[in-house]
């Protein structure tokens, strides 16, 4: 997922960014904007699509560690943007990938 966003001109930050709270998954930036990607993937949709993982609660809890994020990384005059990847990956299949730009 990091390269997709490579080829199209992001810098990866950080990948699976840990902390006592959580876990950020990607964190890009561009020009004068960090992405956050939470990254989504299920084998087959008996719980949803990959995107439906992403409740109100996980957005808010995404929110509090990207504050975390930025408080470690001081960032100056940035804006924000919070994407969801979907991958939709069968087995035996080549994954679907889907990403949500400002997804919330």
């Amino acid at each position: 997922m990091a390269q997709r966003y490579a080829d199209r001109g992001y810098r990866v930050l950080d990948r699976n960014w840990r902390c006592n709270e959580g876990e950020l998954d990607l964190v890009l930036s561009a020009a004068r904007l960090v992405v956050f990607c939470e990254v989504k993937t299920r084998r087959n949709n008996a719980f949803g699509a990959p995107f439906e993982a992403v409740t109100a609660t996980k957005q808010r809890r995404l929110r509090g560690l990207a504050a975390r994020w930025l408080s470690e990384h001081p960032q100056r005059g940035v804006n924000l943007r919070f994407d969801v990847a979907s991958v939709y990956a069968p087995r035996g299949e080549r994954p679907r990938i889907e990403v949500i730009e400002a997804a919330f």
